[in-house]
């Protein structure tokens, strides 16, 4: 089944094996509120981590049976997100989700090289799934969130991970648009020769599992009139599924102006980890937070 709307991936879910999630320093409504649907779900298990009598002050104000969760006591959130790495690490949890800690304590955690979940040589990466009203599917891009400005084999790393995404909603062959300012090849801008590269890489089969077409400006990547238009032919243009963004500023402005300015949807996990982990802000909304975790369960 290819998963064309975000709330599709619950019924996909349903009939997987529950993930274990382990959430870090979950003493806010919002993380709470996501993990008690996604057990309502019968999606996940969860182990919350945190100031348990704070957890449970939550639930009763929320009226969520704090009786759904394994709760494990830590009340400062750096310790925290350290012992739900821990967690991880000993086999009891599938994926890892940031509750009220700050990122930089979160993302310390993750890549500690003690009790971090980091394998040798990863590349981390931001990976996100955009549901807009004004595009005919669904949209997997990276990054804007972690790596400001990635060399050609993070690049790479992100392709990878996006097309692994692609391929978990049920996209057997995703398009992939390695974007730049112009679709025509300039020595003069990095993004578009690495973009060259890489559209000729998967043509000789060093990436895998896609179509992967670059330079594409991001017109030309989903709007099918612009690559008619100038004559830009090919099997990315115009319907990407995917989008390689040159550096963190295009793509963070891209998702921003999709959520704020368009109301899209998104679910959002960062790749590289030993499991998926979930990094929401800590001012998103229930829902997102939800189709974040479903996302990286998809993914365990």
């Amino acid at each position: 089944m290819q998963i064309q709307k975000l709330d599709q991936m619950f019924e996909v879910l349903k009939n997987k094996d529950k993930k274990r999630l382990v959430a870090a320093f979950a003493n806010d409504s919002h993380t709470i509120g996501a993990v008690n649907q996604a057990i309502e779900l019968g999606i996940i298990e969860a182990t919350l981590v945190g100031d348990i009598d704070i957890i449970k002050e939550v639930c009763e104000k929320e009226s969520i049976d704090v009786n759904l969760f394994k709760l494990v006591q830590e009340a400062d959130p750096q310790k925290a997100a350290f012992k739900a790495c821990e967690i991880i690490n000993k086999g009891e949890g599938d994926l890892i989700m940031k509750g009220l800690v700050s990122t930089e304590q979160y993302m310390r955690a993750i890549l500690n090289k003690e009790i971090g979940l980091m394998p040798p040589k990863a590349v981390l990466s931001h990976v996100t799934v955009m549901e807009t009203p004004h595009y005919h599917k669904l949209l997997v891009v990276g990054d804007v969130a972690i790596i400001p400005a990635p060399e050609l084999k993070e690049k790479l790393a992100i392709a990878n991970y996006l097309i692994k995404t692609a391929h978990a909603l049920g996209i057997e062959r995703p398009k992939v648009a390695i974007l730049a300012a112009s679709e025509q090849v300039s020595l003069k801008m990095q993004a578009s020769i690495d973009a060259a590269l890489m559209s000729k890489m998967a043509e000789r089969g060093q990436i895998k599992g896609a179509a992967v077409d670059g330079p594409l400006s991001l017109d030309l990547a989903i709007d099918k009139e612009s690559a008619e238009i100038k004559k830009v032919g090919g099997e990315v243009a115009g319907n990407a599924d995917c989008i390689v963004f040159p550096n963190i500023e295009s793509g963070n402005v891209f998702y921003k102006a999709n959520t704020k300015l368009a109301k899209g949807e998104q679910g959002a996990i960062v790749a590289g980890a030993k499991v998926p982990a979930v990094l929401s802000s800590r001012g998103d909304s229930v829902k997102t937070k939800l189709y974040s975790i479903a996302l990286a369960a998809l993914l365990s």
